[in-house]
């Protein structure tokens, strides 16, 4: 190993601020496990919900965090084919291509620090090598952790979950990093009209940037909202509603407002006990509601294709990363993420 120790942010304790500290690496890379400098680092909902126990008590802590990065490989252990030492990389939590190695084990005043598969919040990483996949080195490390999650996840919603055909409505519960980019593939499928709702009328003008044809600003009247949008849609609903905010009462109002032979896709993740209640009659019909798992993408496959298109000029990432911290700011960033005023936010290991 060329690196023995590291600064992280490790989540000590449910709900409380992260702790940034220099933490011990592993003595040695294990079968599949590949050293990683992270360059940048995102932060998605997924972490504000492992921070809360959103999905119940952690019994993993302490534990390091983040799951879309981008950074360069150090070194590789035995058994690793699909990278090499240089090679620049997209870090992802969806498996890909490669093995699949035990999960790292740090220490940190003597204790164990517990890890996935892939962290992102350290400035190295020991990760496995089917989370990995290698880009170009002329692409900006800067967008490059957009393809970790929030632009592979919203692509395969519409292309893998919602299949949207040509012409058909889609609309959009919460329009942060993931909603824009579903809003921009739906775009990018000619599906019409786009409908973006969100609390923040700030990411609603972003959206329209994306595709967004239609912007509504949500709040406790989601009824009216629903009644609303439904004067645009028509008045069987739409073909497509996304929600990403993981709120149980936005995610009925989605259901609600879906066409009989339409579909619900639920990208955010409810908090443990936060039950939905719908009329599931229709469920028996046409009507298909189901959650989504990073829109089924498979990194080493889909990333390669993004940048491709966005080499042609045919898909936008500028403007996206709207907020960008140094890791020692972790908490404050974690906090803007939290208000919803943001596109995406990146951790700059370099600040």
């Amino acid at each position: 190993m060329l690196i023995k120790s590291t600064k992280a942010a490790i989540l000590v304790e449910s709900n409380k601020p992260l702790v940034v500290a220099n933490i011990e690496l592993p003595n040695d890379l294990l079968h599949g496990q590949v050293l990683v400098k992270v360059v940048y680092s995102g932060i998605c909902g997924a972490q504000i919900n492992e921070i809360e126990a959103a999905k119940g008590p952690d019994k993993f802590l302490p534990h390091l965090l983040g799951h879309e990065g981008s950074g360069m490989v150090l070194d590789v252990g035995p058994g690793v084919t699909s990278v090499k030492q240089g090679d620049h990389v997209v870090m992802h939590w969806r498996p890909s291509q490669g093995i699949q190695s035990e999960t790292p084990k740090y220490s940190w005043k003597d204790n164990l620090v517990n890890a996935g598969w892939v962290t992102t919040f350290n400035e190295f990483a020991v990760l496995s090598e089917n989370r990995l996949t290698v880009i170009p080195k002329e692409f900006d490390l800067k967008l490059a952790p957009l393809l970790g999650c929030a632009v592979t996840t919203a692509m395969g919603v519409i292309n893998n979950d919602a299949h949207v055909k040509i012409g058909q409505s889609v609309v959009i519960f919460g329009v942060g990093g993931v909603g824009l980019n579903i809003a921009q593939a739906a775009n990018m499928v000619s599906a019409h009209p786009i409908v973006g709702i969100d609390l923040s009328q700030t990411k609603l003008e972003m959206a329209k940037k994306f595709g967004v044809t239609n912007a509504f600003v949500g709040g406790n009247n989601l009824e009216n909202c629903v009644e609303t949008i439904r004067e645009v849609v028509g008045k069987q609903g739409a073909d497509v509603v996304v929600d990403t905010t993981g709120n149980a009462r936005v995610i009925e109002s989605a259901y609600e407002l879906t066409h009989p032979d339409g579909k619900t896709i639920l990208v955010g993740v409810p908090r443990k006990g936060d039950n939905i209640s719908i009329y599931s009659l229709p469920l028996h019909f046409n009507k298909v509601l189901t959650g989504s798992e990073g829109g089924g993408s498979i990194p080493h496959v889909d990333i390669p294709r993004y940048i491709r298109l966005h080499q042609a000029g045919q898909f936008n990432l500028d403007g996206l990363v709207t907020h960008e911290f140094s890791l020692d700011e972790v908490n404050d960033a974690i906090d803007v993420v939290r208000s919803g005023e943001c596109g995406r936010c990146m951790i700059d290991m370099s600040l």
